[in-house]
């Protein structure tokens, strides 16, 4: 490979007429791939490590481009680096660099290696990382959640279907329901690990290389399991992008739904939590207003992670094997879901910090709407001997008494319910106590006070 002399591109010999300035900036990606500088280099040192095992270039080689990687390294770090559009791309950019400081040896640095396996490479290791500190993020969201929870056992709330009264529950279930959430938003990040762990490193161009390497030693010192099975697929693989992308989406999805419901629970028509004025913002015209921005931010982000995975799936879906200019778009929409994830987690656990239920609000609304008609059915079915569709349509009976006469169903006396069913003897009143409700539920997974305590002691000793 010849000395660049004249700070020309790197293939100047085959094609001689200089890009236009227009065809340079669009075709240039530098700007977006800088990102991956550090996982860049360290897998360039893992490779001429590599190459000298092999005994393809020499200790001396081998010394000086490492000694030049290090270097370029610390001067990115320390932001004295300058990044040229002529080169495109940050692995060029680097070997351009690297040229300057050790001259003709830097050529060695790319022997049985293209930019195809390079920047896949390069990527799944970023992205490698990047899925653990979603994980630590998730962690902290999870925590957070599990300390609102430990304070609100016996905070009892309406639990909604329809957005209607259904029957009552403890508000710390409601907010352990968004922890098994999270907790497959972590599984699944987690799962999508495996195919980050296999070695794109020494599949090339598309076809691997006659020269002797050994990608077992790359994929150790680059912390990969195994190397990849066909060098054609892993240069044109993306699956393991997508899924990232979509487990970014799921994951916003999730904390969109719990943002339009605390939105929900925030407004006057409902007024069951109270949001403190660190997560809100004021009107510009209305005075009064402390509007739930914050949350509208959380529940907004969710269409671009969504637009992120659609942008990246259209983009495959016509692209025979193997490498195409196409793909150089992952790396953009990769940073930016990861991006909108992160900020949208820390943001949900600020959240998190800084909402409190309106206790008084949410006994006054889960006494309202029957709430307690199904724990009358199944007290007739295990009481009176009857089928559960009788006492369903006993206890509807009931429920249509209570309407007419303008009461709640703990209003009614004896005496009313007897009406509808003589049998009743006044131990069914019990039935209509919220406390007795919500401890009834008894089954695994059900809202009773002590499952929910021994569900928050099992999340406390979960990692």
């Amino acid at each position: 490979m010849a000395k660049n002399k004249n700070n020309q591109s790197i293939w100047n010999i085959r094609i001689k007429d200089k890009p236009s300035a227009f065809f340079q900036k669009v075709g240039s990606s530098v700007d977006i791939d800088k990102k991956l500088y550090k996982e860049d280099i360290a897998g360039s040192i893992a490779h001429v490590e590599m190459l000298f095992k092999q005994k393809i270039i020499s200790f001396k080689v081998k010394n000086k481009i490492i000694y030049g990687l290090i270097k370029i390294e610390k001067e990115i770090y320390n932001q004295k680096f300058k990044f040229n559009k002529k080169y495109e791309d940050i692995h060029m950019n680097i070997e351009k660099r690297l040229f300057q400081i050790i001259g003709e040896e830097a050529g060695f640095v790319h022997t049985a290696r293209s930019r195809n396996d390079q920047v896949i490479t390069d990527l799944k290791i970023w992205i490698r990382f990047a899925t653990k500190r979603i994980n630590t993020s998730l962690n902290k969201v999870i925590q957070s959640t599990l300390n609102l929870a430990s304070k609100n056992v016996y905070t009892i709330m309406p639990g909604f279907t329809h957005l209607k009264n259904a029957q009552a529950i403890s508000f710390a279930h409601y907010l352990l329901a968004y922890i098994e959430m999270f907790k497959r938003d972590k599984r699944r990040f987690n799962y999508s690990l495996e195919s980050l762990y296999e070695n794109p490193l020494g599949a090339v161009a598309l076809t691997g290389t006659s020269f002797n390497i050994d990608r077992n030693y790359t994929t150790k010192k680059l912390g990969f399991k195994k190397p990849t099975n066909n060098s054609i697929d892993t240069v044109s693989d993306r699956d393991f992008v997508l899924d990232f992308l979509y487990n970014i989406s799921v994951c916003s999805m999730h904390i969109s739904r719990i943002a339009e419901e605390l939105i929900i629970w925030n407004s006057e028509g409902f007024s069951l939590i109270n949001l403190s004025d660190k997560i809100v913002t004021g009107s510009s015209i209305m005075p009064q207003k402390k509007n739930p921005d914050l949350l509208e931010y959380l529940r907004g982000k969710s269409g671009s992670a969504y637009g992120n995975l659609f942008s990246m799936l259209t983009i495959l879906k016509g692209l025979p094997l193997s490498y195409f200019k196409d793909l150089q778009d992952d790396k953009e929409i990769v940073f930016k879901s990861n991006d909108i994830l992160m900020n949208s987690l820390k943001i949900f656990d600020e959240v998190l910090k800084n909402i409190s239920p309106n206790k008084k609000r949410m006994i006054e609304l889960t006494n309202s709407g029957y709430i307690t008609a199904t724990d009358l059915a199944d007290y007739l079915v295990k009481n009176q001997s009857m089928s559960f569709r009788k006492a369903y349509q006993k206890t509807a009976a009931i429920v249509n008494l209570a309407e007419k006469k303008t009461k709640k169903l703990n209003e009614l006396t004896l005496e009313e319910l007897k009406t509808v069913e003589p049998k009743l003897t006044s131990e069914v009143l019990k039935v209509f106590e919220l406390y007795n409700s919500i401890n009834s539920k008894k089954s695994y997974g059900g809202t009773s006070f002590g499952n929910i305590k021994k569900m928050i002691n099992k999340y406390k000793k979960q990692k």
